[in-house]
Formats: structure tokens, C-alpha cells, sequence
């Protein structure tokens, strides 16, 4: 099968070791907890109305969703470096645009996979219509992406550098 671009999710190798983990650990030591947890609220009697089985069942669900979206993360995943050169938008640089020119209405964000989302920058996904957009273009340059709604909004590269994380 070949990988098309917008499945490829880049990762550094410490970012793909942090996930490798979270996922060794959910498919092995957690899996046991909760299944412990479930049998545990089993016995003592009604499920109907045995909230602590209900609350077992919702979090094994959670944590098997989360089992699913790290196999498919890491199965995608290519492991390289951060870039570390300033100047042209990829993913891993945080990236500051205007819209339609005005230098006045700016917005910065990280150019990156949701597994990196921070509190400190809002993240973008280089697959989401704006990160298409700005991909590969240097300051200076325009892009263009189209937004929901179908129209089509034009922003400047003002600055691209190397996150800090």
C-alpha cells in the first residue's frame, strides 16, 4: 500500500517513543486494570444500576479508542527531525500569517499533529485546509486554502521558525 502525504504524520523519535509507550502501556498494564475494575464491579450484583460497572465499561471504551488512534498514528508515522532551519513552512514550525495582507491581523500557530498540541500555541494540522495551504511556502509568500464554507482565503507568511516545545 502506498502512503499518500496526508497520511503521513512526521514525529521526532522522542515524540514517537513517548506514543510507542503510551501505547505499550494501554495494550498491556491497562488493559488488565480495567478489566480487573470491571469484574471487580461485577460482582456486586445488578448492573442495571451499578454505577461503578457503568463508569468501568465508559473508561475501557475511551482507552480502547485511544489503543486504536495510536496503532493508526505510529503505523503512519515517520520518524525524522525537527526542522531546524527558519524560512519555509513545514510541519514542526510555528508560523505566522496574516490574512488577506493585513499585517494587522495576524495569527500565529504550530504546524503540527494533534499529539503535539500545546496550551502555549493552538495547533494546525499540516492536513487540515489551512496547513495544505501554507506548506512549503517561504516569508514572504502568499497561500491560499479554502475554508469551510467553500470560499477561498488568502493569507502572507510572515515568519516560520522551529518550534521550542
Amino acid at each position: 500500500m502506498t502512503q499518500t502525504s496526508e497520511s503521513v504524520t512526521w514525529l521526532t523519535q522522542e515524540a514517537y517513543d513517548q506514543l510507542k509507550a503510551e501505547l505499550e502501556y494501554l495494550s498491556g498494564p491497562a488493559r488488565t486494570e480495567i478489566a480487573t475494575k470491571i469484574a471487580a464491579a461485577r460482582e456486586e450484583g445488578d448492573l442495571r444500576e451499578n454505577g461503578g460497572y457503568h463508569a468501568a465499561k465508559e473508561e475501557q471504551g475511551k482507552q480502547e479508542l485511544r489503543v486504536r488512534q495510536l496503532t493508526q498514528l505510529l503505523e503512519n508515522a515517520k520518524v525524522g527531525e525537527a526542522p531546524t532551519t527558519s524560512g519555509v513552512v513545514a510541519p514542526g514550525m510555528v508560523v505566522t500569517i496574516a490574512f488577506d495582507g493585513d499585517e494587522d491581523d495576524t495569527m500565529t500557530f504550530l504546524l503540527a499533529s494533534r499529539e503535539y498540541a500545546s496550551s502555549a500555541v493552538e495547533t494546525y494540522s499540516p492536513q487540515s485546509p489551512l496547513g495544505t495551504g501554507v506548506m512549503g511556502k517561504k516569508v514572504g509568500e502568499d497561500a491560499q486554502y479554502e475554508m469551510p464554507n467553500g470560499n477561498k482565503a488568502s493569507v502572507k507568511i510572515l515568519e516560520a521558525t522551529p518550534y521550542q516545545g
